[in-house]
C-alpha cells in the first residue's frame, strides 16, 4: 500500500534558525530519508521550494485564473512529502512519526487512490 507523509511546517531560512540549526535540519531529513530507503519502503522523497514561489492555477465561472503564492492563508505550509510504500496505516504512521518536522509542524499521512507508473494509472487495493 502507498502512502504519502506529507510534511506541514511554518517555513523557515537559515537566518531564522540559531547558528547550525539549518545543518542540523538537513542532517536530520537525510537521515530520515536513508532510513526510508535502506529499509525498502521509499518510493520517492521531494523538498519543495517556499510558498513564496508557488503558482495556483484555477479554473472559477469558466475563467483561468493564475495567481501567485499559495492559495491557502496558513502558518504553515506545505514543505516536502515522502512517499512510501508499505504493508498498512499502521506503518506508514511508525514512518512518519519518525519524520523530523513532527516536532515543529503537522505530518499528514495520506493513502494513495492511484498513481501513474509504466505508461498507465495503476489502482491502489480498496479502491
Amino acid at each position: 500500500m502507498r502512502y504519502t507523509i506529507l510534511l506541514h511546517y511554518p517555513e523557515m531560512t537559515p537566518d531564522d534558525l540559531d547558528p547550525g540549526g539549518w545543518e542540523e535540519g538537513q542532517r536530520e531529513f537525510d537521515a530520515y530519508a536513508t532510513a526510508l530507503d535502506q529499509a525498502g519502503v521509499l518510493v520517492s522523497a521531494e523538498v519543495l521550494q517556499p510558498s513564496s514561489s508557488t503558482t495556483t492555477v484555477a479554473v472559477r465561472d469558466g475563467e483561468l485564473r493564475i495567481q501567485d503564492g499559495p492559495f491557502a492563508d496558513t502558518k504553515e505550509q506545505l514543505g516536502g512529502t515522502f512517499v512510501v510504500d508499505v504493508p498498512d496505516l499502521d506503518a506508514a504512521l511508525a514512518w512518519a512519526q519518525k519524520a523530523p518536522s513532527v516536532q515543529w509542524g503537522t505530518v499528514e499521512v495520506r493513502p494513495s487512490a492511484t498513481h501513474f507508473e509504466n505508461g498507465a494509472w495503476t489502482t491502489m487495493a480498496g479502491m
